[in-house]
């Protein structure tokens, strides 16, 4: 039967029987439409829906699922085939069919079966009902199916084949669940390297806390020709960078960019392609880190290594032998003990006025370090200061003058970045307060009290078995916080049960194939959603991952690398590291190699020493920005391709900052005169006890016991609303002295007003002579 023939007999086909010879004009038309998903079709759709939903794997969170537009048709070059088989449809009796549909609890129920929970059904019916109606013409089987309907010649269930099909090019991922549960399965991560499971690998646990000298008793790695350490910082790879070349004649870095034979920077850069003779994985109990667990847990199974030495704490045996076991190799375990003793004080600091020389006071914020470093200078002496956001020179050369008998500086102020990569010679550690910011496995920010095992890091840098101070002391500069500190000291470390895991660029391209039209943020979320993991792993927050992606997304990159500047680190809260991120992105889009001349242009360079705090935090930033170059410099050489030239630049902007560190107090001191540094109160969080737990029930404002005198606590009343002189007494510009003296002062003129008044015979109005008492004020 030809076509025309075809399309003249349904035209003069009666709507009643039109749907009794549907089946033979199909057949005919079959050859120039393709299939019909119609009632014919019903049969074997239902089959494949019954077989589609028979899975036992997790319901997904279709919250993530962002729907694709699909615009109406326009009006076709070949004409309304479908208007011209039967009939013109009418707009009104459409909807009126489209809405029964969607009334209908069987479809409703069919939806959910192809995986179209309530939420999902509505936005296809939507999008569904506006396509058919916004359409100038539709596919000749919907329009036949859709004016059955409306003569009664057919059933309105006999429309979910349409709304199934359109369902899945708004939802794609509802066609393609069983492949991304397949690619999204992270239960056997040692299969992901090759490369590492072809080596007989030893594997030794180096097992013990701080000042054991485990992570110096590798006399394997100086023998071996070719060797890597990898480690949670910066700073450690800088440390042992300078080391290596201090006691080599060998260049460890050479000149023309081949691959060092020694190696020395953070987990997150380790090869797990290059072989090594030796490897050693420093901290690897971070393995367990809700971020940034997943590096650990990469170069534990991956490195291609013939020896890998592990460091770190005894809470990670149990999980390294498990996760070893499933690669077939033998963990060997090497205890070591603490080469000095170290002591919990029965008695508080209280007043900085009782700081000894080798004494370290770690805080949890900068506002804090800027205050007692402040307090500090008022008493005449000198610290150095160490927090987390300094380059890694100017922390050793803080260290280092620290470290230094014949230095004046005898103090140090720190944030906890003291507890990994840094050696230095403390006597007594100084908990100022016990509660740190947090970030959880949902990437919510938490204020709780430190846990056993970061106390315990802290608190080992006490006492040096290389230095003046053989033995180590604890203590808080708080009392109230004394008996928490000794409570969290004497907790058992819990064993850490698992680790950290992230997808790989080969799995979030493999996930793009069969969702070509989502965002790269999307792609994260619904790996994440879909992904399986054994009790051993678990998958890492992705947010910092995730708020890079949505930074560039506007920009043209193909997808690898779109991920791998997602996965620059950078600090998110600054907003110049955050436009740099964009605007390296910008350029490599273009095509345009990011060169020296350029960069210098960008950071204005040069630049000039720091003024105050936010001075130095701007320069901070840059150096950071010039980090970043270095990381993408490692992946993109031919668009990143001055990086001795920019560590050369670093290496200078890193003298600018050390000179702008030294003088910090004066820099607070500017910052404070131009209001430029707030510093009037500090938020804390008071701890409780509960059922034997430690939690964080109550915050409180409080202000530095720094002088020990009833003239500078603040008013029993209301412990936020301070005085000014307790607030100047805070902020160490004032003295116990300074305000006994003022004190006298205000009095005599308080007194000399009375006389004067007395004589005169005048009052100010509304008031009454009564003698001050002088604790009044």
């Amino acid at each position: 039967m030809s076509f025309s023939r075809c399309a003249l007999l349904w035209a003069r086909l009666p709507a009643g029987r039109q749907a009794g010879h549907r089946a033979a004009i199909c057949s005919a038309l079959r050859p120039h439409f393709g299939p019909f998903p119609g009632l014919l079709g019903q049969v074997s759709v239902l089959a494949t829906a019954s077989s589609s939903a028979s899975g036992g794997s997790k319901i997904p969170n279709t919250s993530l699922f962002v729907p694709l537009t699909v615009k109406p048709q326009g009006p076709s070059a070949d004409g309304d085939v479908g208007a011209e088989l039967t009939r013109p449809l009418d707009k009104n009796e459409v909807k009126k069919v489209l809405d029964k549909f969607y009334k209908r609890k069987e479809v409703q129920k069919l939806g959910a079966d192809y995986g179209l929970d309530a939420r999902l059904f509505h936005q296809a019916f939507i999008s569904f009902r506006n396509y058919i109606m916004q359409s100038h013409s539709l596919d000749v089987d919907i329009h036949i199916v859709l004016n059955d309907i409306c003569f009664g010649a057919a059933h309105v269930d006999d429309l979910f084949p349409f709304f199934l099909r359109h369902a899945k090019q708004i939802f794609p991922v509802l066609d393609c669940k069983d492949d991304l549960r397949k690619i999204s399965d992270l239960r056997i991560p040692p299969n992901w390297y090759p490369d590492a499971r072809a080596v007989q690998r030893k594997i030794i646990f180096h097992s013990g806390p701080h000042q054991t000298g485990k992570t110096y008793t590798h006399p394997e790695i100086t023998l071996a020709k070719v060797w890597s350490v990898f480690g949670p910082l910066k700073l450690l790879a800088h440390e042992i960078f300078e080391k290596s070349n201090g006691c080599e004649e060998r260049v460890t870095v050479h000149p023309d960019g081949k691959q060092a034979s020694h190696v020395s920077c953070t987990v997150e850069m380790c090869s797990v392609t290059t072989p090594y003779e030796v490897a050693v994985i420093d901290e690897i109990q971070m393995i367990r880190d809700p971020a940034r667990g997943w590096a650990w847990t990469r170069a534990l199974l991956g490195l291609c290594a013939e020896e890998v030495h592990l460091c770190g704490e005894p809470a990670a045996i149990d999980l390294v032998m498990e996760l070893m076991y499933t690669t077939g190799e033998e963990v060997e375990v090497r205890d070591y003990k603490r080469l000095t003793p170290i002591s919990v004080l029965d008695h508080a600091l209280e007043s900085l006025d009782n700081l000894r020389p080798g004494d370290c006071i770690v805080c949890f914020s900068k506002n804090d370090i800027y205050s007692v470093s402040r307090q500090i200078e008022i008493r005449g002496l000198e610290s150095a200061v160490i927090y987390g956001s300094l380059p890694p020179g100017t922390k050793l050369a803080q260290a280092k003058k620290f470290n230094d008998p014949s230095d004046p500086c005898k103090i140090l102020v720190a944030t906890d970045a003291i507890g990994m990569g840094l050696n230095l010679s403390i006597r007594r550690i100084i908990f100022y307060s016990l509660i740190k910011p947090s970030i959880n496995e949902k990437g919510e920010k938490e204020l709780e009290p430190i846990t056993t095992s970061q106390a315990l890091q802290i608190a080992g840098r006490a006492g040096r078995f290389s230095s003046q101070f053989k033995e180590g002391e604890v203590t808080t500069m708080n009392h109230e916080d004394l008996s928490l500190l000794k409570e969290i000291l004497k907790r058992p470390v819990d064993p850490i049960t698992a680790a950290g895991l992230h997808p790989t660029a080969e799995q979030i391209e493999m996930f793009a194939y069969h969702l070509p039209d989502a965002t790269l943020s999307n792609l994260i979320d619904i790996f994440v959603d879909f992904s399986q993991v054994d009790g051993q792993y678990f998958v890492c927050n992705m947010d910092d991952f995730k708020f890079s992606a949505e930074l560039i997304q506007h920009i043209p990159l193909s997808l690898r690398v779109r991920y791998i500047f997602c996965t620059a680190p950078i600090n998110k809260k600054q907003p110049f590291v955050c436009s740099s991120l964009l605007q390296f992105a910008r350029q490599y889009s273009r095509n345009e190699p990011l060169t020296f001349a350029w960069l210098r242009r960008y950071i204005k360079w040069p630049l000039l020493p720091p003024r105050n705090i936010k001075d130095l935090m701007d320069l901070e930033a840059v150096h950071d920005v010039l980090d970043l170059y270095l990381w993408l410099s490692y992946r993109f050489m031919d668009m990143f391709p001055d990086a001795s030239l920019i560590r050369d630049l670093q290496k200078e902007l890193d003298g600018i900052i050390q000179d702008g560190v030294h003088n910090i107090t004066k820099l607070i001191k500017v910052s404070e005169t131009h209001k430029l540094l707030n510093l009037e109160s500090f938020p804390s969080v008071s701890q409780s006890r509960l059922s034997g737990t430690l939690k964080s029930q109550a915050r409180r404002t409080r202000g530095t016991k720094a002088l020990g005198s009833k003239a500078t606590e603040p008013p029993s009343a209301n412990a936020g609303e301070l005085s000014l002189a307790s607030r100047l007494v805070q902020q160490g510009l004032l003295t116990p002295d300074m305000l006994k003296q003022l004190e006298k002062e205000w009095m005599t003129q308080q007194t000399e007003c009375s006389k004067e008044r007395t004589e005169s015979g005048t009052h100010p109005k509304g008031t009454r002579r009564k003698k001050k008492e002088p604790d009044s004020d």
